[in-house]
């Protein structure tokens, strides 16, 4: 059995008071490792430990090209343990082999793209326009935010470790990080790699648990932005502890991400597309299209095709190689699942497939549930809210303005995607959706060069790109006057 510690200061630790809970295997239903979870002293003995870091000597005579260096470093360390991490993603996440290795391999990917990125940001630039010659020279200085709180989701632990501790090494800043105490053994592995990387101890410091840790994190005094991503509800519980302080807050959150299916489609990647789109992870994806929107004049060769495909799915253990589909992550996501589906039945909508508990062999010893859909409309529940599971909503529309209507019917705008032939119809339908992401003729794809984040209720700020970069640095305004006599400064004489 794994034993995760906590990692403060450079050093892995056991919790000061001994609390420690199991961490389960969702494909197996066993104890995989058994995890520390921290007490409030030591959340305030990490906090402590990246502020000392963040005005340490040793931090802060990193260069830009040193800390670019680090993150190139970490990029190629990550490939060399892939193993470990993919066990960990398997054991730990509940991924399936398939996504494990995407998972470590846009891991790797994302940090050698944000040391390209750390390396050319211009932390420093005189602005040419603003400047006059005789008078003044202005300049834009970025600096680190300083110690940060970074709060994870279980349902992609790798990749959401890197996204966040990404731009901390690319800026100078400082984290505390918190994963999910459903999945914190990939983050640990994490951790050794960048104490074998070289970043100083106390830059990056990672715990686990749950609610019960996120209240003296958030709040602690020390600490001057906050970085969340997971659900709606929790979200706006983490603006209020923030609130206080006035802290810089980016929110990643829910969504309901809305897929249409114009009649011009290709249709048999379209069909895979919408699998694809709410069935990647078992539907555990915030980005996940659980609304898809099929124009009438292909809907019955759609829904066929779909039919079929679907029934083509291999469904089974995670470690199987073969197998493109797997468990809940728990007992109480399986039931929260399990209840939007009663709750859509009780409602009328018609029931395209699936919809109950998969038993027999393996099935037994996790919680699976079908791919599952439903033929509904805007006066259902699941067409607004979020499941986080393989449950889709099916709605026929007619017209491209009816599509856009629907698609932007919704108090989140995460994601949402476009499938035509016709590149210039696709395009006005995609600018017109109310989403930080669309897709034309792709789904789920991320670049990390590209801003990723959501429009309203799916949360604040960006990650990745320059815009998540820029979420850690404060901008700074040099004035640099170049009238340096009394007498050419009159408006000194407004006093007098």
């Amino acid at each position: 059995m794994k034993d995760v510690k906590l990692y403060i200061n450079g050093e892995f630790r056991d919790s000061s008071d001994g609390t420690t809970i199991d961490s389960i295997n969702p494909g197996t239903g066993e104890v995989y490792a058994k995890v520390q979870i921290p007490s409030t002293d030591d959340v305030n003995m990490a906090v402590e430990a990246a502020r000392d870091a963040f005005y340490s000597d040793e931090w802060r005579s990193f260069t830009q090209d040193q800390r670019a260096d680090l993150l190139l470093n970490i990029s190629e360390k990550l490939k060399e343990r892939k193993r470990d991490f993919i066990e960990a993603e398997i054991a730990d996440g509940g991924a399936v082999v398939r996504k494990a290795k995407a998972d470590l391999h846009n891991s790797a990917s994302f940090f050698k793209v944000m040391s390209k990125m750390a390396r050319n940001f211009k932390f420093e630039e005189k602005d040419e326009n603003a400047s006059r010659a005789g008078f003044s020279s202005n300049t834009r200085i970025y600096e680190p935010v300083g110690v940060c709180a970074q709060i994870i989701p279980w349902n992609f632990p790798l990749q959401m470790a890197c996204w966040k501790i990404g731009p901390i090494l690319a800026t100078g800043c400082t984290t505390v990080l918190k994963t999910a105490k459903e999945t914190p053994a990939s983050a640990i592995l994490l951790a050794e790699i960048l104490r074998d990387a070289g970043v100083p101890k106390g830059v990056v410091n990672i715990i686990t648990g749950g609610r019960e840790v996120v209240k003296p994190l958030v709040s602690n005094p020390l600490v001057s932005k906050v970085a969340f991503t997971g659900s709606t509800e929790v979200g706006r519980e983490i603006l209020k502890l923030a609130a206080p302080g006035i802290k810089n807050t980016t929110l990643e959150l829910g969504g309901k991400s809305a897929n249409i299916i114009l009649d011009d489609a290709d249709l048999d990647m379209a069909v895979d597309a919408a699998l694809y789109a709410f069935l990647y992870h078992s539907g555990q994806a915030c980005t996940s299209g659980t609304r898809l929107l099929v124009q009438e004049g292909i809907y019955e060769k759609f829904m066929n095709r779909f039919k079929q495909r679907v029934e083509e799915i291999k469904i089974g253990r995670t470690d199987d190689p073969e197998v493109g589909f797997g468990p809940m992550i728990n007992e109480n996501q399986f039931k929260s699942v399990m209840n939007y589906i009663d709750i859509t039945v009780k409602e009328g909508a018609k029931l395209v497939m699936g919809g109950e508990r998969m038993t027999g062999g393996d099935f037994d010893k996790a919680y699976y549930i079908p791919p599952t859909a439903f033929e509904i409309t805007p006066d259902n529940t699941i067409f607004h809210e979020e499941i986080f599971g393989p449950v889709l909503g099916i709605t026929k529309f007619k017209t491209e303005a009816e599509a856009i209507e629907l698609a932007n019917n919704s108090i989140f705008g995460l994601a949402g995607a476009v499938w035509s032939k016709d590149e210039k119809k696709a395009k006005r339908v995609a600018k017109k959706m109310e989403t930080g992401t669309v897709w034309i003729n792709e789904y789920h794809l991320l670049n990390p060069g590209m801003p990723f984040g959501g429009y309203k209720q799916s949360g604040i700020g960006r990650e990745m790109g320059r815009e998540g970069i820029l979420g850690y640095l404060e901008v700074k305004h040099l004035w640099e006057s170049e009238c340096n006599s009394r007498d050419k400064k009159p408006w000194f004489n407004h006093l007098w």
